[in-house]
């Protein structure tokens, strides 16, 4: 189901992770970023917007995680952009013989079967130096920043003032900071990322995380996630009620923590 969050920009949440695909109206028709997860959703996505007269014309992917890469044939062949390194990271794992495997590696197992793989990670790159999202719609600028993932990317609808922020700023997840890649510092280059959405945040009326709810608290969500990361780096408690979330099924995200507690411990933090 599609919900309005502010005129000219809807929802569509998914059910396990709370995955909010996110419909920007433009001129022909409009711009669909991080649809997911299942057949079922992403066909009543799809749906919704044939009812509405809506086609998808552009669709953008925040970054390379499974959940944010996803497509179904009735959304149409629109062009999918993403930063070149998110492209890069696709490519990479789609040019691998069994990278369908190692795709379904990360799905969740309630609903590994019933996730469509078949248009995974076909993502567009942005040219070099772009920061608006080439459509035919209201102005999109593209934030790209060096958190939580290779590539990753806000999107600012500016005459909403709606920033859809990926994996970042979630009222359900803690921080979860990258350390895959072997060089550079992941929380260093998380507090950059907090950094360049603190830069836009007075333009912001509304926050769309990749996972969770749209509120109107970006300044809050920014505060408590720097201070999380802040207390990652310094070795102290961060007190952050999601570590604890009362939320049945959602207890896996103080396993989260606690492996980052380990691994930025290890190093000496």
């Amino acid at each position: 189901m599609l919900t309005p969050v502010v005129d000219g920009v809807l929802v569509h949440q998914s059910a396990l992770l709370e995955n909010n695909a996110v419909v920007v109206e433009g001129d022909t028709g409009v711009l669909l970023a991080d649809p997911g997860l299942t057949n079922d959703e992403l066909t009543c996505l799809a749906r919704d917007l044939r009812e509405l007269g809506r086609p998808v014309v552009a669709g953008f992917a925040t970054h390379p995680d499974w959940d944010h890469v996803l497509w179904h044939p009735d959304l149409g062949d629109a062009p999918r952009y993403g930063t070149a390194r998110c492209a890069d990271s696709m490519r990479g794992l789609r040019a691998q013989a069994d990278w369908q495997a190692r795709a379904t590696e990360g799905l969740p197992e309630e609903i590994a079967d019933d996730v469509p793989l078949e248009l995974f990670g076909l993502i567009t790159a942005l040219p070099p130096g772009c920061v608006r999202l080439p459509w035919a719609g209201p102005e999109v600028r593209v934030i790209e920043h060096p958190a939580h993932a290779p590539g990753h990317a806000a999107l600012l609808v500016e005459a909403s003032g709606v920033l859809v922020a990926g994996d970042m700023l979630s009222d359900r997840f803690v921080p979860m900071l990258d350390d895959s890649r072997g060089s550079g510092d992941p929380i260093d280059d998380y507090l950059a990322g907090l950094r360049l959405l603190d830069e836009v945040a007075d333009m912001v009326e509304v926050v769309i995380p990749g996972h969770g709810s749209a509120g109107t608290d970006v300044r809050a969500r920014l505060d408590r996630d720097t201070a999380y990361v802040h207390a990652l780096r310094d070795g102290n408690d961060p007190a952050d009620p999601r570590i604890d979330s009362p939320r049945p099924g959602w207890e896996w995200v103080a396993d989260i923590h606690a492996g980052q507690v380990r691994r930025f411990s290890s190093q000496g933090r």
